[in-house]
């Protein structure tokens, strides 16, 4: 194995500290907004609905105005498809100009697009659907973005024997946004019906209008008081060492942040693991680098962009089908919308969401947390995937004969919430962190990117085709889907976990303890190349022999290469062996 340098080596031995919480808070703000957009859109959607369309005439009386499910599945598809868009250019440009540089711009996008979203400029049907329609796919560009960036930051700055439960944290973010979605939009819906005067169920009063974009808007808020915080977050130490070739400069930043790097110790280790081995080989002459859409990148690094892009994508079309499965959860539970006003019916469904969050989905990612360093990656990826199987078979096969009649039945709702809590445990969070581990450091931003782009094309098949597929087969009424078709949604579902189960056996290896310099040692090591050029990736990337050559020439004029680079300070006495 090549040499680590030791800044790198100190990182990863380094115990926890206060910023590694700082920095969790801080990147996951992207996936706490993430959510916050996914999961108010639906109680959004119901007051939108009254708001613009107008009321119908059923068997059963008049009905009031709904929001067509094409519509719906417009608002979704548009910001599932600016994610895709964001994953691929922002995680490329991670990579190219560095993690930090394009950071506070994917946040500002996020800010800019949710207030965009609420204000949506106008406020006739048409206009308002054009313009909602219009930010979201902003706002979901910025939020793509924010995937590969945050999990690649994460994953430079933590220890190999945390490193999945910092991911890990970061991602579970998303639990507090889904929650504080819910409270929000109850505390919105209260306070209208409240200052209406509790208006009747067939009477929208026009400060509806005004309540959605509330809801939309506020989710700019807690994204917009992190944003200082990210502006004043340093490059990761790996980005500016080994892409950058500044092994100084990223030991002086991660000074900054975290005092407590024992160089001295790996320095010890080094000397000791050095006297009991032979004298290293004399480094391999120089190759010409390769870049990402070379066919050296093929035979190193394209089955792990495969196992992570395709697991991503499998697990997306039952999550985000299982996520527009709740209206036919909560309906039961609450009284017909006929029977209640725009606001009480919106407050009734983000109340449902509350509880599924707080029962499932925030359960499953703190037990991600604690087992993902134990476990491993694979092992929950495998168990989350066959466990969401078999609760989505349990679902399909009594749904015609028992479920679709019992619905208020308590195992019902038990086995809708394990669903959730499986792949919040499993897959949902280990798709985001194993990217950020498989890959060298000057495509690891611009793979997660890819893995994550692939995810989202996942979650367009779920949320749009779902909503088709489970409709009945003699046609169902506009904005109900319960019928035969969602027996057989619900097997096809089960059916594509068990083929990700599959997938994750033969094809994702395990990262748990692993080093991320171990992804550079191998592509130094490796003797077959192509010779290809860099093309697709104009950052070069460090040879670990140059680093060699680097860190020689540090010892023996120490001072001379710190200056080179930047003015004495407090810390650098103790970085200037590399």
């Amino acid at each position: 194995m090549a040499p680590m340098i030791r800044v790198l080596a100190a990182l990863d031995q380094a115990r926890t500290q206060y910023y590694h919480f700082k920095a969790i808070v801080i990147a996951g703000m992207g996936l706490f907004t993430d959510s916050y957009d996914l999961f108010c859109i639906s109680p959004v959607m119901k007051i939108f609905g009254r708001v613009y369309y107008a009321p119908s005439t059923g068997v059963d009386g008049s009905s009031p105005g709904v929001t067509p499910p094409a519509v719906v599945s417009v608002t979704v598809g548009v910001a599932l498809l600016g994610a895709v868009a964001g994953n691929v250019v922002f995680g490329a440009l991670g990579d190219r100009v560095g993690r930090r540089r394009v950071y506070g711009a994917c946040l500002l996008l996020m800010v800019c697009s949710s207030v965009g979203s609420g204000l949506s400029v106008c406020r006739t049907r048409r206009c308002a659907l054009a313009s909602l329609c219009f930010f979201r796919f902003l706002l979901g560009v910025g939020v793509g973005g924010d995937y590969p960036l945050s999990a690649t930051i994460m994953s430079e700055f933590a220890n190999r024997r945390t490193r999945g439960a910092f991911i890990a944290a970061v991602f579970s973010m998303q639990g507090f946004g889904i929650l504080v979605s819910s409270a929000v939009t109850m505390a919105v819906a209260a306070a209208f019906d409240h200052f209406a005067g509790h208006p009747a169920p067939h009477d929208t009063p026009e400060c509806a209008d005004l309540a959605w974009r509330i809801i939309l808007m506020a989710g700019a808020v807690p994204a917009a008081l992190t944003y200082y915080w990210r502006m004043s977050m340093p490059e990761t130490a790996r980005f500016t060492a080994l892409v950058e070739r500044d092994v100084v400069k990223a030991t002086n930043d991660i000074g900054r942040v975290l005092a407590d790097l024992d160089l001295a110790a790996v320095a010890e280790e080094e000397a000791a693991s050095a006297a009991l081995s032979p004298p290293p080989a004399p480094p391999p002459p120089p190759r010409p680098s390769y870049g990402l859409f070379s066919r050296r990148f093929v035979r190193q690094q394209g089955r792990d962009l495969f196992a992570c892009a395709a697991a991503w994508f499998l697990l997306d079309i039952p999550y985000y089908s299982s996520t527009l499965f709740q209206s036919q959860i909560y309906r039961p539970w609450f009284p017909p919308a006929a029977q209640v006003n725009a606001f009480r019916e919106a407050f009734n469904v983000a109340k449902f969401q509350a509880v599924i969050a707080i029962a499932s989905t925030i359960p499953g990612y703190f037990a991600a947390v604690l087992l993902i360093d134990r476990a491993g990656r694979r092992r929950l990826q495998m168990a989350g995937f066959l466990l969401m199987a078999v609760f989505l078979f349990a679902l399909a096969g009594p749904y015609d004969g028992y479920w679709r009649d019992h619905a208020t039945h308590a195992g019902y709702i038990v086995l809708y919430s394990l669903t959730f809590f499986s792949a919040n445990l499993g897959p949902n969070t280990t798709t985001f962190i194993l990217p950020a581990e498989l890959f060298p450091a000057r495509f690891r931003s611009t793979c997660h990117g890819l893995s994550g782009a692939a995810g989202k094309l996942g979650a367009l098949v779920g949320s749009i085709g779902f909503l088709w597929a489970s409709q009945q087969k003699d046609g169902a009424a506009a904005g109900h889907l319960p019928g035969n078709g969602m027996m057989y949604a619900l097997f096809v579902l089960g059916g594509i976990c068990l083929l990700g189960l599959a997938l994750t056996y033969a094809f994702t290896p395990e990262t748990m303890t692993r080093s991320l310099e171990e992804n550079e040692s191998e592509q130094a090591q490796s003797q077959d190349g192509d010779g290809g050029s860099d093309a697709g990736n104009g950052s070069g990337g460090l040879r670990f022999h140059e680093l060699n050559t680097l860190m020689e020439a540090a010892a023996k004029s120490p001072m001379s290469m710190a200056s080179s680079h930047l003015s004495m300070s407090p810390i650098l006495p103790h970085r200037m062996s590399l």
